[in-house]
């Protein structure tokens, strides 16, 4: 049964598409079997795999809309070694076609689950957006990785993602959680970069990875020749980045496995929700130790107290973080939290 894995960041740029197709191709290089799913209208993924977008005759858009299935539409990536359900600008239309749809938010999910027996790793690249199509693509993960820069700017577009797949939580999918941050385009020469991996690593502590993936330009090249910067360019810097997150993510995967699908690994709603709460209440503490150092140590007290997801304001992003209050561990029979809006963004849907 495979992990299914949403590579998502609603900030533009990050290096979703990059991380997503190097991850895939690197799991495949140590023997994984790995579907891809370019859930971006951009179909960036799609192209970055050697696949021309302009020539496809189904994609994951009639996939989404029910034409067809995963079985008909995916595409095998010889070069990196993968298959692919690519995308192109059709799917653009998707999100308004699917507003007739019940259950709109299960789409891929239930188009995903037919295959799931075939591959170790579904990965999902997801829009720079909190869409529909994003949120499809929550719906149908067991797990989160979040690619981001050390950058201020990218904290904050952290806090508004923790608190959408807190909502898809407790509303859609109770078994998706957050596994991990990883630091992308890092560069070590940057005394700010270095500040924000610090606090990252103080705050999320096991939840940020110890792979680093260091700003490099064979990485950026390799898009141009239809392949993954891995098998572009084994030896360079970038590509070995990501050949050691790959041994790491396989590592960590019987941490996060979802429930059946090996012995003895079990998600629980729980473990999920108390881990969703903890990273938001932790963002917090980041975003203010970027803005006010001198409240960072309360404030990482308070972040570090498991608690059941608050119900906060809709007003915009405080200065100063709010404190989360102890609470009882949410049951795994009960919706912890009816959906609201949150003080860091607006809601998924």
């Amino acid at each position: 049964m495979a992990v299914i894995l949403t590579i998502a960041n609603q900030k533009g740029g990050v290096g979703k598409t990059t991380t997503s197709v190097n991850l895939a191709a690197a799991l495949a290089q140590r023997g994984q079997r790995v579907l891809l799913v370019d859930l971006d209208p951009q179909g960036n993924a799609t192209m970055g795999s050697g696949i021309d977008k302009r020539k496809l005759t189904r994609s994951i858009y009639h996939v989404m809309i029910g034409l067809s299935d995963v079985v008909e539409t995916r595409v095998d990536c010889e070069v990196g070694g993968y298959s692919l359900l690519p995308a192109n600008r059709e799917l653009a239309g998707a999100e308004i076609e699917l507003v007739e749809f019940e259950e709109r938010e299960s789409r891929l999910k239930e188009a995903l689950d037919a295959v799931a027996h075939q591959y170790d790793f579904i990965l999902i690249d997801s829009p720079p957006s909190l869409s529909l199509l994003t949120l499809n693509g929550l719906c149908a993960a067991h797990g989160v990785i979040i690619p981001m820069q050390c950058e201020y700017y990218a904290l904050e577009g952290l806090s508004d993602l923790v608190n959408t797949i807190r909502k898809v939580h407790a509303n859609f999918n109770t078994n998706i959680r957050i596994i991990g941050i990883l630091r992308v385009m890092f560069d070590s020469r940057i005394t700010l970069s270095q500040q924000v991996s610090a606090q990252l690593e103080q705050h999320f502590k096991d939840k940020v990875f110890k792979a680093i993936i260091p700003r490099n330009i064979r990485l950026a090249e390799a898009p141009s020749h239809g392949m993954p910067g891995v098998n572009f360019d084994p030896s360079s810097r970038g590509a070995q980045g990501y050949l050691e997150f790959a041994a790491e993510l396989i590592e960590k995967t019987p941490t996060f496995r979802p429930a059946g699908s090996a012995p003895g690994a079990a998600t629980t709603t729980a473990a999920a929700t108390t881990a969703a709460t903890t990273t938001a209440a932790a963002t917090t503490a980041a975003n203010t130790t970027a803005a006010a150092p001198a409240t960072a140590n309360a404030t990482a007290k308070a972040a570090s107290t498991p608690a059941s997801a608050p119900t906060t304001s809709d007003a915009p992003h405080p200065a100063t973080p709010t404190p989360v209050a102890e609470a009882a561990p949410a049951q795994p029979a009960t919706n912890p939290e009816a959906p609201g809006p949150t003080s860091h963004g607006e809601p998924a849907r």
